[in-house]
C-alpha cells in the first residue's frame, strides 16, 4: 500500500481508500499502484469477506490526475501503457475476486473513478454525486473497463450518450439507469455501507462466490454451457456447513446463523 490508497480489515470487512483529498483522489502513478497493490491484497485475503471502495475527503475519485498528464506529455507514449495496465489489473483483481465488493461514493465520480465504481458489485452513493465519464473533454477514450461495463448496464446508447457528451449526471438518474443501487443521504452513506457488508459479511461466502462467478461467466457463455456451469456451482455449494445450516433454519423457521463455511 501507499499513503495514497489505505487499507484495512476488520471483522470480515476489507476497506480500500483512496486518500488524496486535497485533489479530490485524482490518480497518480503513486494512487494506481496503491490502488493495484489494495485490489490483489483483498482478492486473496481470507480475513476480508466483503470489500469495500471508498474516497476520504469531498470526492470519491475525480479521475486521472490531469496536472501528471499536463507535466509529461512528451512521454504519455510510455507512460499511459504503463498506468494503464496497472489500473487495470487492479480492475481485473476486483472481478475476480470471490467476494462482494462493494462502492461507496459521494462528492464526484469522474473518469477512472467512474470505470472502477462499475467494477464493483453493488453500488451506494450520497445524495448529491455527480457522475461524468470525462474523457472526451481531455481528447482520449475511456480505460478502466467504462466500455466494457457500461453498455452492458445501460444499454448502447445511453452508454454512447454518457462516454461522448461527458455531461454530469445525478445520482438520481443513475439510480434509474442501473448503475447504481442505492441512493443514501450523505450523513448515510457510510452507515449504511457498513450496514449491507457487515450483512453480507455474516452470509453464505462460497455462495456468494459461486453467484459472483456465475454471473460474470453468464456475459460470454451460451446458454446450455451456462446451465452445465450452474448446476455444478449449486453443487459445490450444496457439500458446505452453510448450506446444510441453511436447509435446516429452513425447515426450523429461524435466521441462518451461516459461518462461511
Amino acid at each position: 500500500m501507499s499513503d495514497s490508497v489505505l487499507y484495512a480489515v476488520s471483522e470480515g470487512v476489507a476497506v480500500i481508500t483512496f486518500n488524496r483529498p486535497a485533489v479530490m483522489n485524482a490518480l497518480d502513478a503513486d494512487t494506481i499502484h496503491g490502488f493495484c497493490a489494495a485490489c490483489e491484497r483483498a482478492e486473496t485475503d481470507a480475513a476480508a469477506r466483503v470489500v469495500i471502495l471508498r474516497g476520504a475527503g469531498p470526492a470519491f475519485v475525480a479521475g486521472g490526475d490531469v496536472a501528471t498528464f499536463r507535466q509529461n506529455l512528451a512521454g504519455m507514449a510510455e507512460l499511459v501503457p504503463a498506468l494503464a495496465g496497472e489500473l487495470h489489473r487492479g480492475v481485473l483483481a476486483l472481478r475476480r475476486a470471490p467476494k462482494p465488493v462493494l462502492a461507496a461514493v459521494h462528492g464526484a465520480v469522474a473518469g477512472a473513478g467512474l470505470s472502477i465504481m462499475l467494477t464493483c458489485d453493488l453500488v451506494l452513493a450520497a445524495a448529491g454525486t455527480q457522475f461524468s465519464l470525462a474523457y472526451s473533454r481531455i481528447g482520449t477514450s475511456p480505460d478502466g473497463g467504462a466500455t466494457w461495463f457500461l453498455p452492458r448496464l445501460v444499454g448502447y446508447q445511453k452508454a454512447m450518450e454518457l462516454m461522448l457528451l461527458a455531461d454530469a449526471v445525478d445520482a438520481e438518474v443513475m439510480l434509474q439507469l442501473g448503475v447504481v443501487n442505492r441512493v443514501l443521504a450523505a450523513d448515510q452513506l457510510s452507515a449504511e455501507t457498513e450496514k449491507l457488508a457487515r450483512r453480507l459479511a455474516a452470509g453464505p461466502a462460497r455462495a456468494y462466490t459461486e453467484t459472483k462467478a456465475l454471473v460474470n461467466r453468464a456475459l460470454h457463455d451460451g446458454l446450455a454451457a451456462h446451465l452445465e456451469v450452474e448446476a455444478l456451482a449449486f453443487a459445490r455449494c450444496a457439500v458446505t456447513a452453510d448450506f446444510a445450516e441453511g436447509v435446516t433454519a429452513f425447515v426450523e423457521k429461524r435466521k441462518p446463523a451461516f459461518k462461511g463455511a
